[in-house]
């Protein structure tokens, strides 16, 4: 995926990953609960971004329902790679740097590092091991 979101539209693909797929009424609906855009906005910044190949749609009757064409986590590959040239080190300090980030969430951080290495670990421990000839 070479196009990037704006922050609008990335407002649209959260509810798009929290909905799977929806109709333009329905993002807008959880979008914008107060009406905080007019509907045609929303409408509008949907086909861009299917113009874009952000998102793809497929017709219910007389209306269009979209879906994202990447996961959070395609995005967050992404911008890891653009942003940082894949140094994971590097964007989680300025992450931490870059907010107040309390004592407990630091705990939370390194609990969830503790537990990814552990599964790494295991998986590695899992795979064949292949002779040599």
């Amino acid at each position: 995926m070479e196009a990037t979101p704006s922050p609008r539209e990335l407002d649209i693909l959260k509810v798009l990953w929290d909905l799977g797929e929806a109709s333009v009424r329905q993002v807008h609906e959880a979008m914008c609960p107060a009406g905080e855009l007019a509907f045609n906005t929303v409408q509008t910044l949907l086909r861009i971004m299917d113009d874009k190949g952000l998102v793809s749609h497929r017709q219910r009757g007389r209306a269009f329902l979209y879906k994202p064409r990447f996961s959070r986590r395609k995005l967050t590959a992404q911008f890891l790679q653009n942003a940082f040239d894949g140094a994971l080190d590097q964007v989680v300090l300025s992450l931490i740097e870059t907010r107040d980030t309390s004592p407990d969430e630091l705990r939370d951080l390194e609990k969830l590092i503790a537990d990814a290495r552990r599964k790494k670990q295991a998986s590695v421990n899992a795979a064949p091991i292949k002779k040599k000839r």
